[in-house]
């Protein structure tokens, strides 16, 4: 497990797999990285061509949080992801593909 500081100082958990362009896997409204989800089961067929980043969101798993909740702090959450990546592209569903339109 890695670690990345967002900008309103919440820490973000994340576990790097493989190696190739950068993606980075959100997932749904109630997932976490240790759940055995689709996002979790899709990380290791990604990680034979890519580097995935799969974190658990805000508030969940070894993620912390910081109040208020907002759509932008997650959105910041994943932007401190692409920093650390230096280069990303997204795959979510659920509430996570909505994330992924909101600029």
């Amino acid at each position: 497990m890695k670690k990345v500081q967002s900008a309103d100082g919440t820490i973000i958990a994340f576990d790097q797999l493989g190696r190739g362009p950068a993606v980075i896997l959100v997932g749904g409204a109630l997932e976490q990285r240790a759940m055995d989800s689709e996002t979790a089961q899709l990380a290791p067929l990604l990680a034979q061509h890519f580097t995935v980043f799969h974190y658990d969101r805000r508030g969940r798993g070894d993620s912390t949080d910081t109040l208020p909740y907002a759509v932008e702090r997650e959105i910041e959450d994943i932007e401190a992801l692409i920093t650390k990546s230096r280069k990303g592209s997204m795959n979510g569903y659920s509430l996570s593909s909505i994330l992924q339109r909101v600029e």
